[in-house]
């Protein structure tokens, strides 16, 4: 069995958001729940506050999903189907914006000293990021033992998962532009000092005096992030991030 997310990035038809929301809290995992390998599934929308203020932040609204297959070409393909209802019914925008990437996971979860147990996620980003063509391996190991330990340990950000663009994609496919997957999960209720903290941290002028490591030149600079909080509950992840994951807590 492997971990597998898609990612669902979309706009709603304007004035049926609450339709929607209903759609997905339960016609839409009602029906999640009889797929093979299905985990949970979570709703974001986009937060004013980013960490690259200048790019564009084209989808208003993500859903992530998590399966664990030992058959992806078998069973990721259902989900199609249940995503193109909603697109027929007119609840997503027609405005062109709408993707869908699938990713295998390296892990699930890991967790930061950050993270409590006893409290939910308030949000997640998401890189859709790349590697220097021939430089794979100094990427993933830069990015494993020192990038993700200096993110996750912001205040604010409590895990990290990552994962690569997988072979299966779900219908309508679109040119993915990061084949290289970090999520991020928040408990926050100061998303503003946790952006400001992580670009003074980069910067090294934290006032905590803790400065990252340079940023590895096996990264590429072809790059988005974004910011969202979370819209749904907690039905298909109780207690939080640690459903069926990894807790390994993260070294200094």
């Amino acid at each position: 069995m492997a971990l597998y997310t898609t990612v669902h990035l979309h706009n709603i038809a304007q004035g049926r958001e609450q339709e929607y929301a209903k759609w997905f809290d339960g016609e839409h995992l009602k029906a999640l729940s009889s797929l093979r390998g299905f985990l949970r599934a979570e709703r974001f929308e986009v937060t004013p506050e980013q960490i690259m203020p200048d790019i564009p932040q084209p989808w208003q609204f993500m859903s992530v999903y998590d399966f664990d297959f030992s058959a992806p070409e078998i069973d990721l393909p259902a989900l199609g189907p249940l995503i193109a209802s909603v697109r027929d019914s007119g609840l997503i925008a027609n405005d062109t914006a709408e993707r869908l990437y699938s990713y295998k996971l390296f892990g699930d979860w890991k967790a930061s000293p950050n993270y409590q147990a006893d409290q939910p996620y308030s949000g997640m980003s998401l890189i859709l990021g790349n590697y220097v063509a021939g430089r794979y391996e100094e990427y993933q190991e830069w990015y494993e033992n020192v990038h993700s330990v200096e993110v996750a340990n912001v205040p604010g950000h409590v895990a990290m998962k990552r994962g690569e663009l997988c072979d299966i994609q779900i219908a309508p496919r679109h040119y993915c532009p990061g084949d290289q997957l970090v999520l991020c999960a928040q408990q926050t209720d100061d998303l503003m000092f946790t952006l400001r903290d992580f670009s003074a941290r980069a910067r090294g002028v934290s006032p905590s005096g803790i400065a990252m490591e340079p940023r590895s030149s096996a990264g590429s600079i072809a790059r988005t992030v974004h910011y969202f909080r979370k819209v749904s509950g907690d039905r298909f992840w109780p207690g939080g991030i640690a459903y069926g994951g990894d807790l390994s807590v993260y070294q200094q």
